[in-house]
């Protein structure tokens, strides 16, 4: 989920020359078990033949019930289609898969081997297992949703089929009070389109179909006991846009490989931008250079909470902040053939309660109600009016609006660039451990 860069930040930022000012049975043999007697079925119709003949003398026939063999459950050992299956009931004991580990450089590179790191490494079990269990739930359903997104689809039902696969991956469905913040979707679904770069999901009612000419950003996340995983991909279904994907995916890799202990986020950006900008796009006989959102960004990730206390710009900046042992980053960039700037456009359907909010004295009873309903099942986690719809909330948004203008709950409007214009956005969750740094959410796709 995207962060916005303070527009007081930008004034900082060292621009690249040329780029615009504006701009996540059966038991096995077939056969009937035994009878208390130690007979099995065959032995059955002669007793009932010998019963019957006994009980004829006195006329009482009776019959003897037979025994139905008990079916085992089968444990599963792979995924259904589309996902339902529990990831935990794949990966027993906890033992989910790694991210993609690579190992620290220059100064740092003793931490592989060093004993105390390693020990550091080890008390975080809990925290690791959280995560890569909500790594491999994203990978899942993600992979899931590249094969079956077609053009024609809404974005309802696509959010749907996203959304559905998590909960059911996590085994919670967030429908009774509190179940939500155990596990399952960490941010609502974003199916940003075209010139929308961030923060865009369908309300009930929407009608919107995806287009084959569309450029859709699928921004999602997951999280297991508030340990958040954030990644996005796009999808484009006209060879025309493959430039602007690729220099956007290629800007996120470069992040990813320069990001670990002390490395500095103003420098960092500043790769980003370099790696995104050496690329053109020529969409319809036009060329457009790909410029990267100067006022997005990336951000670290806390417990239950998406947007952290650090941001890392996609652009060079003067920001000296470190990257430190222990942090939790969201990589992400954007690239766009427009302005490369974002503005507020549309309807908003994108809230979280604000972690740092001191107490409101609320005169509005809906206001009230509402918080409580947001306290129990959200907590400081985003979610969106769908998710108020679906746990029979109605007539809320008097209470929300409320909500919003105390300062109580974010409102995260969908950000955009100008109209008639492309974005891309590709993203990775990382964690900075004392041993190695963890692309946690890296898969086969990207």
């Amino acid at each position: 989920m995207a962060a916005q860069a303070p527009t007081e930040a930008l004034k900082g930022l060292k621009v690249a020359e040329g780029a615009q000012a504006k701009g996540a049975q059966a038991n096995g043999n077939g056969t009937q078990p035994a009878d208390d007697d130690g007979h099995g079925e065959d032995s059955d119709s002669d007793a009932d033949d010998n019963a019957a003949a006994a009980d004829g003398a006195t006329g009482a026939a009776k019959k003897k019930k037979k025994r139905k063999p008990r079916k085992k459950k089968k444990t599963p050992t792979a995924q259904s289609e589309p996902p339902r299956v529990k990831v935990s009931q794949l990966f027993p004991g906890g033992s989910y898969p790694k991210g993609e580990e690579v190992e620290y450089k220059d100064d740092n590179r003793y931490r592989t081997t060093d004993e105390e790191k390693r020990h550091l490494d080890n008390m975080n079990s809990e925290f690791l297992t959280d995560y890569r269990e909500a790594a491999e739930i994203h990978r899942q359903v993600r992979q899931y949703a590249q094969r079956v997104i077609k053009p024609g689809q809404t974005l309802t039902e696509i959010a749907e089929t996203i959304e559905d696969g998590v909960r059911a991956l996590t085994g919670h469905d967030g429908l009774a009070e509190g179940d939500a913040l155990k596990a399952g979707m960490g941010f609502p679904c974003g199916l940003s389109l075209n010139h929308c770069a961030a923060h865009y999901t369908p309300n009930a009612g929407n009608k919107m179909v995806l287009q084959r000419e569309d450029v859709m950003k699928v921004d999602f996340g997951v999280h297991v006991n508030g340990r958040i995983v954030d990644s996005a991909f796009t999808m484009a279904f006209e060879s025309k846009y493959d430039k602007l994907l690729q220099a956007v995916r290629e800007a996120t890799n470069a992040g990813i490989r320069e990001a670990g202990i002390d490395a500095r986020v103003g420098e960092i950006g500043g790769v980003i931008q370099e790696t995104m900008e050496s690329f053109e796009v020529e969409i319809d006989g036009e060329t457009y250079p790909v410029k990267s959102i100067r006022n997005l960004t990336g951000h670290t990730i806390l417990p239950y909470s998406i947007h952290g206390t650090k941001a890392v710009p996609i652009v060079k900046s003067n920001d000296q902040t470190k990257m430190e042992e222990g942090d939790v980053f969201a990589i992400e960039t954007f690239g766009s053939t427009g302005n490369g700037y974002v503005r507020d456009d549309m309807e908003v359907s994108h809230y979280a309660k604000n972690a740092d909010v001191q107490h409101v004295d609320l005169r509005l009873s809906s206001a009230k109600s509402l918080l409580g309903v947001i306290n129990k099942n959200f907590g400081t986690l985003p979610f969106c009016r769908r998710y108020l719809d679906r746990i029979g909330q109605e007539k809320y948004l008097l209470g929300l609006n409320n909500l919003v203008n105390n300062g109580i709950v974010e409102a995260y409007p969908p950000l955009c660039d100008k109209k008639g214009s492309y974005t891309a956005q590709f993203e990775h969750t990382i964690l900075i451990r004392p041993t190695v740094k963890e692309i946690i959410s890296r898969g086969d796709d990207f």
